[in-house]
This record gives structure tokens, C-alpha cells and sequence, in this order.
């Protein structure tokens, strides 16, 4: 019998405009010992399903029909007071953002022992051993003095370890992860991936992957199930939904997963794809970063951020930046595009050795023009109180020297440019798609024409299908305007598929930088080989592995 078994389950939210049905007719089942992934991107339906057999909708979200039966037990009609005790003790969830799912102000060892308490799991004289041992099953290192930390003196993947270990604090028996990796470098997403999944397998769990990441769901997970816009369109054993998919949605997602052995123009629809424009890389260094050092003065020993970093960038070149969290790459983009003073070094951008000029300074030099920067989030970059169109023309209102006609014409062209509707350039951030307020930050980033364009992660909270379409956007764009590109990233695979030449850094040194072509395929460094390997490869199409079951579901 199925431990968790929802039929026909359907989902509706109450808004200003009538109501949403976020999903319909969704049936799935998890067996005992079994990890079902379920995929799909933004809107999809995915998490409002988990939330929906935890019973943690928001106000406006009620389940209008279908069944929830774990281990036997109706979920829909339980009592708030028996769900209050299946969630964490039966059904446990690590959340997608571990800071925004801890108390800031709490300690988390102390967060842990409210969940052992609040279950009776342990008294108040063995609470704090007790969480101490789940902060060690989860790998965390020196667990006692962790124990006194807040989530803000913790790295990223050392809360989403805090996220496990409050999960998993009170033996659930069926552990929903939904995205547990957004945001995280590969190496850590591997580290936590493979904790998650060695956790499971030791205390013999069922789980729940909820995510947009068709590499992780492969490695990870037994069975998987497609959604789109709230309706099951596929499910079926991981290995032939991802040699084999049935629905054209689900083949759509598999050919925009970035992979070994696929050029950029693959990742779209064969009826978008058109002839990628040649770029000429010329000969001259438009950047040259001497022996940049970034050093951070504190209560201790002082923090070497960056040191004697050196690289180049050719006019119409791309150049990526990578490694993991914490290396330096965001640091020497942030001196480069002048936001931060190095300690010492050279920048010369076309002869010019902008480190002489101080960063607070150089927001109204004329050069800032040359020099533009597209954010890794989108929406925290864009005025929310700004339309679209704004957004676009301030920096055309503070350096471009325009009046406001001129403004609204080139705000216009740069619209088509990016292959924004124009009806959208009225709309606020909250009423653009991701994808959207992508186009949003490119079109400002170029709107003055720079030389050079930084790019922090740029597609980092997309689709598969939407970073599809923005990297070929950047690929074209830097061919129309002829720009060059720092493309800062953890994504390999991605990198890959922008950039001519790779620097590799880690703890704020570049350990390997040649060709793109090169690093992936034969890198020197065993850093450079430790990345590629922790990178999540789905499989690259082909004979199934497995016999494929009648799965697809065309509704």
C-alpha cells in the first residue's frame, strides 16, 4: 500500500480578480521507501501541492476536491489538531529558502529543540542533546558551539543543513524538499543533495523532490511526475521520462536543460531556433585586471577577500567568472564595476586605470556608461515603484543625456531589442513573469550602450525554458552591439554555452583560467574537476533504460 496516496486532488486561491485554480485533477501516489520528483517550472503547481497535503495553504487557498490519504489516514478532513502533530512528526518539509524558513533572532540549536519539545520528542533537561545530535546527523561540524549560532553567521549551505536537521529532528516519515538547492554553488548542492538522499536511505524514508532542476530529479529520485500549469501531463520511472518523455511539455524541459554535447541554439523549440550571428573577438584587451587585491579589515585577523587576481578581456569576448560561494567572484565583479574600492591592483578599461578614481566617486563619471551590470534577481533590481518603462529609461535620465522624447523612443527600441512586448513597459515588476523582469534588467544594462557587460548570475532563478531564451537573447545581443561579457556563475553548464574563456576561482585566487572548451573538457586543476563533477547531468536522450509505461496524461 502506498504510504501517500492524493487522487484527483484540486486547489483553488480567492483573488481581487475572481478565482485562481492553481491546480486540477492531480493524482500521484509515493510508496513506502520512494523519492517522486515532481517537475515543472514557476506556476506550475508544484509546491501548492505540497502545501496542499500539509495543509498549509494561505488564507485565500481552499482544496475544492480529490483525497489525501497517508498511511491510511484521510489528511483533508483530518482536525487542525491532529495536522498540527502528523506536520514534523509524520510529514516534515524543507523549505526553499533556509533564512526565510529560520527565526532570525532565534538561535537554531534552540530552534531545534522547539521542535523536538513541541512533538515529544524530548524534556527539557535532554532538548539541547537531542538537537545537538540532529545538528551532527546532518553533518554540521562542532555542533555544540553551532548550536549557539543565529542563521546570519551561517553560510548558505550551512542553513539549509539547519533546514535538514528540523526536518528530520522528529523521524518523519515522509520528507517533502521543495527546491532544497536554489541558490546554492554546485559543490554544496551536491553536499546537501547527497546528504538528503543518504538520510533517506539510512531511516528508510519516502520523499517528495519538488523542483525545476531536471539534473537534480534525475540523480535523485526513483520516479518523477511533470506538471504544467496545474495538471499532471507525465509521470513515470525517472530514467524513461528523461530518456523517453511522452508530452511535448516534458520534451520541451529536457531539450532546454543545458548538458554535455548541446550548443545553445539546441536549448530552444527547433521553431525558434535561427542561425547564431558570427562575433568577431578582436585582438585588443578592452579589461585588464592586474594583481587585484580586496583585503576587509575586522575584529579579528583581517579577511583576504581577493589576491593578486589577473585576467583579461578582449573586445566582443566572453569571459566566465566561476566557483564556488564565497570565492571572490562577486567581490572582483564589485571592484571591476567600481561599487568597491580594491585594497590594491590595476584596472584598465580601455587604457584607463579606473582603480585611481574612488568608487563613491565614479557613479557620475562618464565612463560609468562603458560599464553596466545585470543583477542575479531581477525583481530585488527593479524599483517596484517603477514601471517597466522607467526602470529602463533612469539610467537614460541620469547619464544618457536625452529629453523625455528622445527617452521614450529609445526605451522603445530597447523593448524590441530584448524582445519585450510593448504593452509591458506600463506594467510594475509584481505584473511581469520572471522572464520578463529579466528583459527588464538587460534592456536597462544596455540602454546606454556599454563596452562591457557584467553579468551576476543572471539566470540563476529561471526556468529551464525561460534561461533558454535570455541566454540566447545575451548571445545575440552581444553580436548586434558588439559588447563584451563577465559572466559571473556556479552553473558550468551554462558558462559553457556563453563564454569563450573560463577563470576559475576559489578562496579568492584564480586557480585555472584557458579556452571554455578546454576547462570542461580537460581542466588542469583538481578544484577545476571537483566542480565539474558535483555538476547534476540528466540524461542526454536516447533508448530508455527501463520499459516505458503507458505514463503520458494529455488532458
Amino acid at each position: 500500500m502506498a504510504l501517500l496516496d492524493i487522487k484527483e486532488l484540486a486547489v483553488a486561491f480567492r483573488t481581487r480578480r475572481g478565482t485562481v485554480e492553481a491546480v486540477r485533477g492531480v493524482s500521484l501516489e509515493v510508496a513506502r521507501g520512494e523519492t517522486l520528483a515532481i517537475v515543472g517550472e514557476s506556476g506550475s503547481g508544484k509546491s501548492v501541492t505540497s502545501y496542499a497535503l500539509m495543509r498549509i495553504l494561505d488564507a485565500g487557498g481552499t482544496i475544492r476536491a480529490g483525497e489525501i490519504t497517508y498511511g491510511g489516514m484521510d489528511l483533508r478532513r483530518a482536525a487542525e489538531r491532529d495536522m498540527a502533530d502528523i506536520r514534523g512528526r509524520e510529514i516534515s518539509m524543507i523549505f526553499q529558502n533556509p533564512r526565510a524558513a529560520l527565526n532570525p533572532i532565534r538561535k537554531v540549536g534552540r530552534q531545534i529543540e522547539d521542535v523536538l519539545l513541541r512533538h515529544g520528542r524530548a524534556t527539557r533537561q535532554d532538548a539541547r542533546a537531542k538537537a545537538i545530535q540532529a545538528m551532527e546527523a546532518v553533518r554540521i561540524r562542532d555542533a555544540a558551539s553551532r548550536y549557539h549560532a543565529y542563521p546570519f553567521e551561517l553560510s548558505g549551505g550551512m542553513c539549509q543543513r539547519v533546514v535538514i536537521a528540523l526536518a528530520l529532528a522528529c523521524d518523519p516519515k515522509l520528507l517533502i524538499a521543495d527546491e532544497p538547492t536554489t541558490g546554492l554553488d554546485v559543490t554544496t548542492q551536491k553536499a546537501v543533495m547527497d546528504l538528503v538522499s543518504e538520510l533517506i536511505r539510512e531511516r528508510g524514508l519516502s520523499a517528495i523532490l519538488i523542483t525545476h532542476d531536471l539534473g537534480l530529479a534525475a540523480a535523485y529520485s526513483d520516479r518523477v511526475a511533470v506538471m504544467r500549469d496545474g495538471e499532471l501531463v507525465e509521470q513515470g520511472p525517472a530514467a524513461a521520462i528523461f530518456a523517453d518523455p511522452q508530452h511535448p511539455y516534458s520534451r520541451k524541459l529536457v531539450a532546454a536543460t543545458p548538458r554535455e554535447g548541446v550548443g545553445i541554439r539546441e536549448l530552444l523549440p527547433p521553431e525558434a531556433r535561427t542561425p547564431a550571428p558570427p562575433v568577431q573577438i578582436g585582438g585588443r584587451a578592452l579589461l585588464e585586471v592586474r594583481r587585484l587585491t580586496k583585503t576587509f579589515e575586522g575584529e579579528g585577523a583581517p579577511v583576504h577577500a581577493v589576491k593578486d587576481v589577473s585576467f583579461s578581456i578582449r573586445e566582443s569576448e566572453s569571459v566566465g567568472l566561476v566557483g564556488e560561494s564565497g570565492c571572490g567572484k562577486s567581490t572582483t565583479s564589485a571592484m571591476i564595476m567600481r561599487l568597491l574600492d580594491p585594497t590594491a591592483g590595476e584596472i584598465l578599461f580601455d587604457g584607463d586605470d579606473l582603480a585611481k578614481t574612488p568608487s563613491r566617486r565614479f557613479a557620475r563619471d562618464p565612463r560609468r556608461a562603458s560599464l553596466q551590470l545585470v543583477f542575479q534577481d531581477a525583481t530585488d533590481s527593479l524599483n517596484p515603484r517603477f514601471t517597466a518603462r522607467a526602470s529602463i529609461a533612469d539610467p537614460l535620465a541620469r547619464l544618457g543625456g536625452l529629453d523625455r522624447a528622445a527617452r521614450r523612443r529609445r526605451v522603445e527600441e530597447l523593448a524590441d531589442l530584448v524582445g519585450l512586448p510593448q504593452p509591458l513597459l506600463e506594467r510594475f515588476p509584481h505584473q511581469l513573469s520572471g522572464g520578463q523582469k529579466a528583459r527588464v534588467g538587460i534592456a536597462r544594462a544596455i540602454a546606454l550602450e556599454p563596452k562591457l557587460l557584467i553579468l551576476d548570475e543572471p539566470t540563476a532563478a529561471l526556468d529551464v525554458s525561460i534561461q533558454a531564451v535570455v541566454l540566447n537573447l545575451l548571445a545575440d545581443l552581444k553580436a548586434r552591439l558588439g559588447m563584451s561579457y563577465l559572466f559571473v556563475s556556479h552553473d558550468l553548464q551554462v558558462v559553457r554555452l556563453l563564454c569563450d574563456r573560463i577563470v576559475v576561482m576559489r578562496g579568492g585566487e584564480i586557480v585555472e583560467q584557458g579556452p571554455a572548451e578546454r576547462i570542461m573538457t580537460a581542466p588542469e586543476s583538481d578544484y577545476t574537476r571537483s566542480l565539474l563533477d558535483a555538476v547534476p547531468k540528466p540524461p542526454s536522450g536516447g533508448a530508455p533504460t527501463v520499459p516505458p509505461p503507458a505514463r503520458a496524461i494529455a488532458r
